[in-house]
């Protein structure tokens, strides 16, 4: 009688564990498929948010991992204490139905670890895509950042290239300005000197004729 407890108790904590698995599956798998359509809606729109970037997301994805992995982990416990249940009793009577209920358990908790594994693996790779995605457009953002300021600069050097052509052309025309004002003044004491000398020479020769 206490080992027919014994397995039921056994039956029924894995049916329990296996209930909460298949709702946290359900959860989890919801998680990665709205993340994957998010993903592919984000690589058409200009929306560079990923959905998962938030830590309160990434809190939920890492925690309903670990919650699922402490709940597989429990199953495989119950499955093998139900195993050795099962060793034992066989050996002094086999029970096909036993046997039989053992392998449904251990089924279930196959296929369940695959499905974990399999979203988990692909909610992974959505998250280093994204993580590889974030980072190339921050590396073009950059790009165009550096390439506005090297425009802004190339505009600031022509800009002062245009004011020193505009100093020198000015420097060039007060030199040419007074160049040819000192040639004015050179000329006109030449002049003086010419007319001061004719005026002389014109009453030298007034006085002869007188």
């Amino acid at each position: 009688m206490a080992h027919g407890n014994q397995w039921e108790d056994l039956r029924k904590k894995a049916r329990q564990l296996e209930n909460e698995i298949d709702l946290k599956l359900v959860s989890f798998s919801k998680l990665g498929t709205n993340y994957s359509h998010h993903n592919e809606l984000d690589s058409n729109s200009a929306d560079t948010s990923p959905l998962l970037s938030a830590s309160n997301s990434e809190h939920m994805f890492d925690t309903m991992a670990m919650e699922i992995e402490s709940l597989l982990a429990k199953l495989t416990e119950t499955n093998d204490k139900m195993a050795d249940y099962a060793g034992s009793v066989s050996a002094a009577s086999p029970s096909a139905a036993l046997l039989h209920t053992l392998q449904r358990h251990r089924d279930i908790l196959q296929d369940y670890g695959h499905e974990f594994q399999k979203t988990k693996a692909n909610i992974t790779a959505c998250r280093e895509r994204e993580d590889l995605l974030g980072s190339v457009r921050r590396d073009i953002d950059a790009y165009h950042s550096s390439s506005g300021l090297n425009r802004r600069t190339e505009l600031y050097l022509k800009e002062n290239e245009h004011v020193r052509n505009a100093d020198r052309i000015a420097d060039e025309t007060i030199g040419v300005a007074m160049a040819t004002k000192e040639n004015l003044m050179s000329q006109r004491g030449t002049l003086k000197k010419i007319s001061s000398t004719m005026n002389t020479m014109a009453s030298i020769l007034l006085y002869y004729e007188v």
